[in-house]
């Protein structure tokens, strides 16, 4: 994929009229080199393949992640454009402290297709989407004066500048240089800045969140499956960073919402049905017999066949792991990535010499 910053050909538009943000305008945070590429690059990925979430967030202390959602906070009005995947988390995280009408969001290319496979952020985006909080687009980011990432409102812009390991904010408000009028209005490079972003926003497309929103997620737990279920499913929810539990390895968001069933002995058809293209929507059905067999190898889970009439028996999913069992919810996803991490055979199971290990109480094998 190519270098934002340098796109010598694009053709020219509302957005790549509009005035730079000054270059010596206050910054308020620097950029990390592993965040750098994801504000330099259009999805986050410096390979050019499509970003899985996973990869995006690394750590949980992002500098400019910070910067923006303290600059967004409180807001009203935003038009933001060029969102790579990484500032979506800061993005959502001030919206929900701020009033006002729908924030406009013109994520880049290949955004909105990765939180397809983030359960954890795809559904706070789509229940912000579906809330009316925020409407989400997918557009080119900006070419010209910035790392491709504005942020507008009428009062205040906030660019993405500086090179690559280098990233920070640079900040234009009302009342700020000597090019503000004196009745207060906002000086032209602000006025510039917010007409480019709309311009970039209106031209963008709609794309929808694949990814129910949580409170339809949690809605259609508690009506197939119960109560204690979704409960326990809100609950880890609300205590996973964004980027945790995506799809780039074996412990995957399908393998906790597997294990999370088996704690109360759920029938894997109705976690398939609930989760399903028939049903929210997280993935197909037979994508999850995968994540079944690890935790059955792992010695997490047990599958039961259960015969329910004429017709091929069912599986039963029942948690046999007493760390697993006695776990709280939020410290579920501890428990299942302790035990994937322990070394396996050649076929998958795991090897019996580590098991002692694995059943340490999760209080002592927390990452804290």
């Amino acid at each position: 994929m190519a270098d934002d910053d340098a796109k010598a050909d694009s053709p020219p538009d509302a957005a790549s009229d509009a005035p730079e943000i000054p270059s010596d305008a206050p910054e308020t945070a620097s950029d990390a080199p592993d965040a750098a590429s994801d504000a330099a690059d259009p999805t986050g990925a410096a390979s050019g393949d499509a970003p899985e979430v996973a990869d995006r967030f690394p750590r949980s202390d992002d500098p400019l992640a910070e910067a923006v959602e303290a600059a967004l906070s409180g807001r009203s009005a935003v038009v933001a454009v060029g969102v790579p995947l990484r500032l979506l988390p800061p993005l959502l995280a001030a919206r929900e402290r701020s009033s006002g009408p729908p924030w406009r969001v013109a994520c880049r290319p290949g955004v909105v297709d990765a939180l397809s496979r983030a359960l954890v952020l795809g559904t706070a985006v789509a229940e912000a989407v579906e809330t009316d909080a925020l409407r989400i687009r997918t557009g080119e980011p900006l070419d010209r004066g910035t790392g491709g990432t504005l942020f507008a409102s009428p009062d205040r812009a906030d660019a993405v500048v500086g090179p690559r390991g280098d990233r920070s904010l640079a900040t234009t408000a009302v009342g700020d240089g000597a090019d503000a009028a004196d009745d207060g209005n906002p000086p032209a490079a602000l006025d510039g800045a917010y007409s480019a972003a709309e311009a970039r926003f209106d031209a963008a497309a709609a794309e929808p969140v694949e990814m129910p929103s949580r409170r339809r997620l949690l809605a259609g737990a508690r009506a197939i499956l119960d109560d204690r279920f979704a409960n326990d499913v809100a609950a880890v929810l609300e205590s996973l960073a964004p980027g945790e539990f995506g799809r780039t390895d074996d412990l995957s968001d399908r393998t906790l919402l597997v294990a999370l069933a088996a704690r109360h002995d759920h029938l894997f058809r109705d976690l398939r049905t609930w989760v399903g293209v028939d049903g929210v929507g997280i993935a197909p059905a037979q994508e999850f017999t995968r994540d079944r067999r690890a935790l059955v190898e792992r010695e997490l889970i047990e599958s039961i066949k259960v015969p329910m009439g004429p017709g091929r028996p069912m599986f039963r999913l029942r948690a046999v792991d007493d760390v697993l069992l006695r776990a709280r919810p939020e410290e579920v996803p501890s428990v299942l990535e302790g035990r994937f991490a322990l070394p396996t055979d050649s076929d998958g199971r795991l090897r019996h010499d580590a098991i002692r290990e694995g059943r340490r109480p999760v209080w002592e094998r927390r990452r804290w």
